[in-house]
């Protein structure tokens, strides 16, 4: 006979008459969260390493230190009108090349600059960015890389850090996966927010900013091609670029704030569209009146290697392409005609090379390419 605590009063129990049931582990075993596959000392390992990197991200509106329950922000704006922009994303399966190439810092960056696209067509500089890691077993020295990525986005952005998650679930992942997501929150004066849809007219000028490359849309087909089709390794040279697979495939996802909020401050812009998955083909019309189109002069630019690659080997329909990708053109934004001069100017001596891409005319709120 052994002894038994339940309740913590203590009772006989027959050993014997439990491995007769088949419950003797019941009896024998104890079961810790570690055991179950959920190892928190891997999550303190990956907080430890990445506290510094989210401290260097501390903004003069930051009112707490990670490790609080929430992150606090100054909500006092210098706008006199303010207005909260918020937005979330993630990277999607550009995640498996990471993996794959065994590089993790890009990934992040991509996170931050995705989500600062994204509000920035609305007018908004950044805040404040929060983050989430999931993975089947968090790896630290994987997580700083990441972390690493993300701050250093960040900085470059005057966006603060402030916090974030990292979970470990096994079953939900399989193994070896890890995904990354982000919220990001900004601000605009009521005055500078965009689109101004009801300014816009016929003959209104659209002009594009390259991208990067893929960004952080349009992966499960560039991977299908590269590593299945193609037959190609990540360290194997793509094609047409100079570039390995990994460095064509893992470019950070460019961030347009510098180049663009000096233009929304002085109110050049009528529009931003940022051309993600859909091509221009469906994040243009987000932004348009309904009774405008933009026409896309096609003959305005060369499509990267990078994606002519990607056509050619999966033999893929130019329509489905402009539907897939932002085919080299990672931002759009829509001008009166009398600024035009103006905004290329002002976007070359950032550095960036804008083309003329197309105009609006009157139409159905479509994208008609020409």
């Amino acid at each position: 006979m052994e002894l038994l605590y339940i309740y913590t009063q203590p009772i006989q129990v027959n050993v014997a008459w439990y491995k007769w049931k088949g419950l003797v582990n019941m009896v024998k075993h104890s079961v810790t969260y570690a055991s179950s596959g959920v190892d928190i000392s891997r999550q303190d390992d990956a907080l430890a390493r990445i506290k510094p990197l989210v401290k260097a991200t501390k903004t003069s509106g930051v009112r707490s230190d990670i490790g609080l329950f929430g992150g606090l922000f100054n909500a006092r704006f210098t706008e006199s009108k303010p207005l909260l922009v918020a937005s979330m994303d993630g990277v999607g399966t550009k995640m498996k090349v990471a993996r794959m190439a065994g590089i993790w810092n890009t990934v992040g960056a991509d996170l931050v600059n995705h989500c600062i696209n994204d509000i920035l067509v609305q007018g908004a500089r950044p805040l404040f960015f929060l983050d989430y890691i999931a993975a089947q077993k968090l790896e630290p020295d994987v997580i700083e890389k990441i972390v690493q990525g993300m701050a250093d986005a960040c900085k470059a952005a005057d966006c603060a850090l402030i916090g974030g998650e990292l979970a470990e679930m096994p079953g939900v992942y399989a193994e070896g996966e890890i995904d990354v997501a982000g919220s990001i929150t900004g601000i605009t004066d009521e005055e500078n927010l965009l689109p101004r849809s009801k300014d816009m007219m016929p003959g209104d000028v659209v002009i594009a900013l390259p991208s990067s490359g893929l960004h952080t849309n349009g992966y499960s087909l560039a991977r299908k091609v590269c590593f299945e089709i193609a037959g190609l390794g990540v360290n194997d040279e793509l094609p047409g670029t100079g570039q390995s697979v990994a460095q064509a495939l893992l470019a950070v996802h460019k961030s347009y704030l510098p180049h663009l909020l000096p233009l929304v401050e002085n109110k050049k812009l009528l529009a931003m569209a940022h051309i993600t998955g859909g091509g221009l083909t469906d994040n243009v019309p987000r932004i348009l009146p309904p009774n405008l189109d933009f026409v896309a002069d096609t003959s305005s630019w060369e499509i990267p290697p990078l994606f002519r690659f990607i056509i050619e080997k999966a033999n893929m329909p130019i329509e489905d392409a402009r539907h897939s990708f932002n085919l080299g053109a990672g931002m759009a934004v829509i001008v009166k005609k009398e600024n035009c001069d103006f905004v290329i100017n002002h976007l070359k001596t950032t550095g960036e090379t804008p083309w003329i891409i197309g105009e609006l005319a009157g139409g159905a709120g479509c994208v008609v390419y020409k």
